[in-house]
């Protein structure tokens, strides 16, 4: 194991996680778990499709059946600049801004935007006790509550719980009560589902196609309508990602940062303006 390995982890165990969460949450996203982070928050997309409310706006808008890549970019460049800047940057504050106008052209409960918001702290994390090459201590794991919840308050999210605890709470009983089957949620995910198999070359969707699948929870697949994948594909996807972990903890850390929009983007080959991320109202 390099010798400096850990050394952000000790770092952000000096940093205070109410009034730093701003750097801690940056130095967990771009330098810590880059691609951890990318993958899980796919998951949470995924999961957000199992609300009916949620997948019926999304299926009406067919922004995933006609445009999956863009609109999969769009909502990519918004939640990384907030990340990689911070809320109250420039930049954060511009992506926060597009944001609101994009959500503000769509009638969406508040009961909704909780969760959805929710997913953004707890999955990542729910992700890392599983596949992480360590651990997230506990400083991290506030600092994505923190974070997170500026962000909501400035979304003029109302009644966002104050505590960690009261807002893991919030996420457990929302999907405890609200997932269930729809055909929007299969239409959704279905469009979803082809777009990550559309990364790769076509003689491995056959194959890839349950793999796709093999990470998401037994709720998520009955709301979704989708097969459950067998016990083997699960064991063998989650050790591969196991193994992956193992292998990343012999790394030295990474010096530079490694955010979603620091990479050419699939969408915007010639970059992008924040105020021009999104489908335009015409679109839609």
């Amino acid at each position: 194991m390099h010798p400096q390995r850990y050394d952000n982890l000790h770092k952000i165990e000096q940093l205070n996680p109410i009034k730093d969460h701003c750097q801690i949450y940056h130095l967990m996203t771009g330098y810590e778990f880059p691609w951890d982070m990318v993958r899980s928050l796919e998951v949470a997309l995924m999961r957000t499709f199992c609300i009916p409310s949620v997948s019926k706006l999304l299926d009406k808008t067919q922004e995933f059946n006609k445009r999956p890549q863009k609109r999969y970019d769009d909502t990519s460049i918004i939640v990384v600049e907030i990340s990689k800047w911070g809320y109250d940057d420039t930049r954060g504050k511009q992506a926060i801004e597009r944001m609101n106008a994009i959500h503000s052209r769509f009638k969406i409960a508040n009961k909704d935007f909780l969760y959805v918001l929710s997913t953004f702290i707890y999955d990542p994390i729910r992700w890392n006790s599983r596949f992480g090459w360590r651990q997230m201590c506990e400083n991290e794991k506030l600092s994505s509550f923190y974070f997170w919840r500026e962000v909501g308050i400035r979304m003029h999210i109302q009644d966002i719980p104050e505590t960690y605890e009261e807002f893991e709470s919030y996420n457990l009983d929302y999907e405890e009560k609200y997932f269930c089957f729809a055909e929007s949620n299969r239409r959704v995910g279905e469009a979803t589902q082809n777009l990550f198999l559309s990364w790769f070359p076509s003689w491995m969707h056959s194959a890839l196609k349950p793999a796709t699948l093999a990470l998401l929870d037994d709720g998520m697949l009955d709301a979704f309508g989708f097969e459950h994948p067998s016990n083997l594909l699960r064991n063998v996807v989650a050790n591969s990602l196991k193994i992956r972990a193992k292998v990343l903890r012999l790394f030295p850390p990474r010096l530079s940062p490694d955010f979603y929009i620091d990479s050419p983007i699939r969408s915007y080959p010639d970059g992008y303006e924040i105020a021009n991320v999104g489908a335009s109202g015409k679109e839609d």
